[in-house]
């Protein structure tokens, strides 16, 4: 049984061997490679430095963002280097401060990145600018307006004109050619919505409303088996009640007195006794829609008054 044991250890401390040896040209390639590629960043770092120190490279008008950015990304680059050589050196990482270090610089970085996205084009088209010292002249950001030009153009057509009496109308001309007018056009609703969406949506309106009306609510008590609920007056004058006292309410607890405006008054007026109740008994318009009416497109006018003054008689006095 011990020997059975051995002989597996042996197998598989074999089979480690044989895996190392096949990795090992592999990781020593990558190792070269690091070497190479940190000696040629170092020299390119060390150039870019004497540059800057000699004036060649001037730092003094550059994006703060960008700034922030890369010493962010050093910092984290430091870091992470910090970490892999202790666990290259086989120290622990556990409770390490450059981890939580790590995370937080990772996350700052994860959250900047719609910033860097939304700045890119502006960031680029410096750059470009800078290296070749010629702006594109295809650049959708060169085709917007410049008061300024307009103005140097308007003084200088100013000054010719005060030189050159002859030719005043016709710069007069070219300059009211030259100054923009806008159109003389009434801005509009645009009511893309279709004549039969709009028909549909008056037709749902007029039909709710019909279906709330007090002649259809009191043949719904009738007829149906629902418990019939006790209130004083119908559906509107019940509506005008809430709405009172939530009026009184307000002005108790706000120690003020609301204004009552016209539409108040009328209000009043329209669920009182006389003409809540000439309206249910003649009026059949709001439940025409349930038995198949239609929709009627006219509109009441309002009466207007006649300007006319009323004749007053003398009043006579009696001795």
């Amino acid at each position: 049984m011990v020997q059975a044991t051995l002989e597996d250890d042996c197998a598989e401390v074999t089979e480690s061997m044989e895996d190392e040896t096949e990795n090992l040209p592999a990781a020593l390639k990558i190792l070269s490679e690091m070497s190479t590629n940190a000696e040629q960043v170092s020299s390119l770092v060390d150039q870019m430095l004497e540059r800057v120190r000699s004036g060649e490279f001037s730092t003094e008008y550059g994006l703060s963002f960008l700034e922030v950015k890369y010493q962010m990304l050093l910092d984290y680059l430091i870091n992470l280097t910090f970490v892999v050589l202790r666990k290259c050196t086989g120290q622990s990482i556990e409770n390490n401060p450059a981890i939580d270090r790590l995370i937080e610089l990772r996350t700052v970085l994860e959250k900047i990145r719609p910033i860097d996205y939304k700045l890119r084009y502006q960031i680029d088209k410096l750059v470009k600018t800078a290296t070749t010292g010629v702006e594109d002249k295809n650049d959708p950001s060169n085709f917007k307006a410049r008061p300024d030009q307009l103005t140097d153009q308007l003084n200088q057509s100013d000054s010719e004109d005060d030189s050159d009496a002859e030719s005043d109308d016709d710069e007069n001309k070219k300059l009211r050619d030259k100054i923009y007018r806008p159109p003389k056009l009434t801005a509009m609703h645009f009511d893309d919505e279709p004549v039969k969406e709009k028909t549909r949506k008056q037709f749902e309106r007029l039909k709710k409303r019909a279906l709330n009306s007090s002649i259809i609510q009191e043949m719904k008590e009738e007829y149906m088996d629902i418990p019939i609920e006790i209130s004083e007056g119908n559906k509107a004058t019940q509506i005008y009640n809430k709405a009172q006292k939530e009026r009184e309410r307000f002005e108790e607890d706000n120690f003020i007195r609301l204004p009552i405006t016209k539409a108040d008054k009328h209000r009043q007026r329209q669920v009182t006794t006389l003409g809540t109740l000439g309206n249910e008994i003649t009026s059949f318009r709001d439940i025409s829609l349930l038995s198949g009416g239609q929709l009627s497109e006219k509109k009441g006018k309002k009466r207007k008054g006649t300007g006319g003054k009323k004749k007053h008689g003398k009043k006579r006095k009696f001795h």
